[in-house]
């Protein structure tokens, strides 16, 4: 038998010992009068009412022998010590709690306010009762989990052995609520759009395939949450935004995962500079709001440590220009062939190659000579038109939008619209073209699409941006996985 299996066995004969003795091991209903956070925040005031206090918590550690015994209680909001002294409470009770309680289990007590000779605020308890008693034991309390796969695996047992994994949980949900406050103090109203699609859209992606049983359809899971989000700006709304998950089929490494929590937002009658100045505007204030500072400390894809100052003003940079800088490719005159000939340059296989449109060999480009340089908040303007299909378009072979780019990593696409119905369907025909030679993440025609274009769409700037990204920066994590609570993991073998 294994020390986990002895340990249970263990566990299951206390429960035996409790029921005996006439105690529920598993309450539907306990009786508290504060919260653990209460407690200690009113500490001062209720020594003084002299009342008896009940509480309820998870055991986190118990220390003393014999005659007394100081226990630690977390209930999710704070900690707080309880003690248990044998002259202070009924024998039988006394006996009942040393001979069943373990770290782990929950439990409710009952009792006086005091400080210890040492000043510890404390309650000593008059009598308490099990709420849930636990199995398996938790995590050595100064070790918590060491393996990293298993910190994923049973994230509830690393946010309970580690404060700062609890904490950091908590910003990112402090985070998502100042990016709502913002837009809905300008004026927009949270939506919600399908996850489930019969046909993929508003991003260059694979996708995750699944089949509608009732209906007899094939469907996907969505990959962005642009098209519906426009075709709802042709029914009259001013300014939208969802946080929702989106799901893509694609490689996994630090700063990529398959399903993921996007923002996207759209604003009607609003320019790509109003966007970028939003964005700046909003991510600052949830920096300092949120986290309290504006530089951070942020990893690259070797595990290097960066200095990622928010607070200075955030530039705005040509693709362009930056691409003939670092590579010395002028990518408005370069042929196809000179464009091919550079990605091979930089280790893009020639099986890669043939199967790959312009516009991903330039970001291939882009990628490997200059994003990765840009360290400090800065919007990258004016990216190849292949890419961006569902922008509008310059006259050089551009698409008017903007990425802003952190510590190497795109964090947000902006873009001026695209609200012209035959340009769109000539640019959607063009990706349809390139998918039917081989570029398996370009897009199909979505005519259901460009019939809502065809009725008319306002003018209008909108917005993407990984919800994930931008926590594992304002919380310093060299790995989206750490700011997931249940991230994709392969089943373990047995």
């Amino acid at each position: 038998m294994s020390r986990l299996d002895e340990i249970r066995q263990s566990r299951l004969e206390k429960i035996d010992i409790l029921n005996k003795a006439g105690m529920e091991s598993y309450t539907s209903q306990v009786s508290r009068d504060f919260t653990l956070k209460e407690l200690n925040l009113r500490f001062k005031d209720l020594l003084q009412d002299e009342n008896t206090v009940s509480v309820v918590g998870r055991v986190m550690a118990i220390r003393g022998q014999g005659a007394i015994a100081f226990v630690v209680l977390n209930d999710g909001t704070s900690e707080f010590q309880v003690v248990f002294k044998k002259d202070e409470i009924d024998m039988a009770i006394f006996d009942l709690f040393r001979k069943t309680v373990d770290m782990g289990d929950f439990i409710q007590v009952s009792g006086s306010l005091f400080l210890t000779e040492r000043g510890q605020e404390s309650l000593l308890v008059q009598n308490w009762k099990m709420a849930s008693k636990s199995l398996l034991p938790l995590p050595e309390k100064w070790a918590g989990l060491q393996d990293v796969e298993e910190k994923y695996r049973k994230r509830y047992l690393d946010i309970l052995s580690d404060k700062e994994v609890f904490d950091r949980f908590v910003i990112r949900t402090q985070i998502i609520k100042s990016i709502r406050s913002y837009l809905d103090n300008k004026g927009f109203l949270e939506i919600e759009t399908p996850i489930l699609q019969t046909q993929a859209g508003g991003a260059m992606a694979q996708t995750f395939n699944t089949h509608h049983n009732d209906y007899d359809m094939d469907m996907v899971l969505r990959i962005s949450l642009e098209l519906e989000h426009k075709m709802l700006m042709v029914g009259g709304y001013n300014r939208i935004y969802e946080i929702g998950k989106n799901f893509r089929n694609e490689g996994s490494d630090p700063s990529h995962i398959q399903e993921f929590t996007m923002i996207e937002w759209y604003a009607a009658y609003q320019t790509l500079e109003d966007n970028m100045n939003w964005t700046e505007e909003m991510l600052k204030g949830v920096a300092q709001d949120v986290v309290g500072k504006t530089t951070f400390t942020v990893y690259d894809k070797e595990g290097e440590s960066i200095e990622v100052d928010f607070g200075g003003e955030w530039p705005r940079v040509d693709f362009a220009e930056l691409v003939h800088k670092e590579s010395g490719l002028d990518m408005k005159t370069a042929s196809l062939e000179d464009i091919k000939t550079k990605a091979k340059e930089l280790g893009m296989e020639t099986k890669e190659i043939s199967k790959t449109g312009k516009g991903n060999l330039l970001d291939f480009i882009f990628k490997k000579t200059a994003r990765h340089k840009i360290i400090n908040p800065t919007f990258v303007m004016n990216y190849p038109s292949e890419l961006k299909p569902l922008a509008q378009q310059n006259n050089d072979g551009t698409a008017k939008v903007t990425q802003l780019i952190i510590a190497g990593a795109e964090i947000t696409n902006q873009y001026a619209e695209l609200v012209d119905p035959m340009i769109q369907r000539k640019l959607l025909e063009d990706q349809s073209a390139a998918k039917k030679s081989g570029d398996v993440e370009a897009m199909d025609v979505d005519e259901r699409f460009l019939t809502a274009m065809e009725q008319g769409m306002p003018p209008m700037t909108g917005f993407g941006m990984g919800i994930d990204r931008l926590v594992a920066i304002l919380t310093e994590q060299k790995n989206l996985r750490d700011v997931i609570f249940f991230p994709i993991m392969k089943p373990k073998e047995e």
